[in-house]
């Protein structure tokens, strides 16, 4: 009987820690943003994020608390002996926590993302590939960045600090691969990110097909188009890419695709048109 008592003690103790998990993590969170902001990364938002002039004062001091939570979080790996500092962790950080300003109770803040490798430029991946024969074949690729179901994040620092040092320009490689996590909440990116219910999946749906079907009709017709080729690869490349039209072309991309600006607007709960300036548009 004393035996059973305890074991019963022990597991209502063990499902309590349990439940209560969320609740104590969240109260480690707030602590740690509560933190001031270091004034050498004040200096290096300054030199390295201009973008970041661009947000409004509450949304700034939004961007700080993650800023430095994130850091807090993810653990930072050179590469190819790069040396990461905190000029890289902060450039970095801003740019993938700028995607979560309104959505961080929704995306746990990046909670299956543990590990950000850098190298200090483009890197090169092997894939292998099987024709219609049955015969592999290999093939290289020049990345500036990927993103990895298993919690993994490879970007090349030279891209990073160059797009992060010319906002508003046509791409972001922090923006792309930080949506794929984003799509990969709720498993394998496939351009459908974790929703709130059936009718906003059912619009993602329509908007997504059917800009997504006007891009690859583009292309084929070798007709100019915002959003860039890269993007008809597959859905999830197309989410991507969005993405960094999003938050560095909005003007333009509300003007010619107004319905896929309100999907992402709605999505991010952000309206980059707000801040992002006029001469974006050109």
């Amino acid at each position: 009987m004393v035996t059973i008592t305890f074991l019963l003690i022990i597991a209502l103790t063990v499902i309590a820690w349990i439940i209560t998990a969320p609740f104590r993590q969240a109260r480690v969170r707030r602590r740690i943003m509560a933190r001031p902001f270091p004034k050498a990364w004040r200096q290096i938002i300054k030199t390295h994020v201009p973008y970041f002039f661009w947000l409004p004062a509450h949304l700034q001091l939004r961007l700080k608390q993650l800023i430095i939570l994130f850091i807090e979080e993810k653990q930072f790996i050179g590469c190819n002996e790069l040396v990461i500092t905190d000029a890289i962790k902060v450039t970095i950080a801003a740019q993938a926590c700028l995607l979560l300003l309104n959505k961080e109770q929704e995306t746990n803040y990046y909670d299956k993302l543990s590990t950000i490798l850098v190298y200090p430029e483009a890197f090169i991946v092997e894939t292998e590939q099987l024709d219609g024969f049955g015969v592999a074949h290999r093939h290289s690729h020049v990345l500036s960045g990927e993103s990895w179901e298993q919690g993994k994040v490879i970007l090349a620092w030279a891209n990073v600090l160059n797009d992060a040092t010319h906002p508003g320009m046509a791409g972001n490689v922090v923006f792309h691969e930080f949506a794929h996590q984003l799509d990969q909440i709720n498993g394998k990116a496939n351009g459908a990110p974790q929703l709130n219910n059936a009718a906003e999946y059912q619009l993602w749906s329509e908007v997504m097909a059917r800009e997504y079907a006007a891009l690859q009709q583009a292309i084929a017709h070798q007709q100019a188009h915002l959003i860039d080729a890269y993007g008809a690869t597959n859905e999830a490349e197309f989410f991507a890419v969005c993405t960094e039209v999003f938050f560095e072309q909005g003007h333009q991309l509300n003007a010619e695709h107004p319905k896929l600006y309100q999907c992402l607007r709605r999505y991010y709960r952000l309206d980059p048109c707000e801040w992002l300036p006029e001469l974006t548009k050109l």
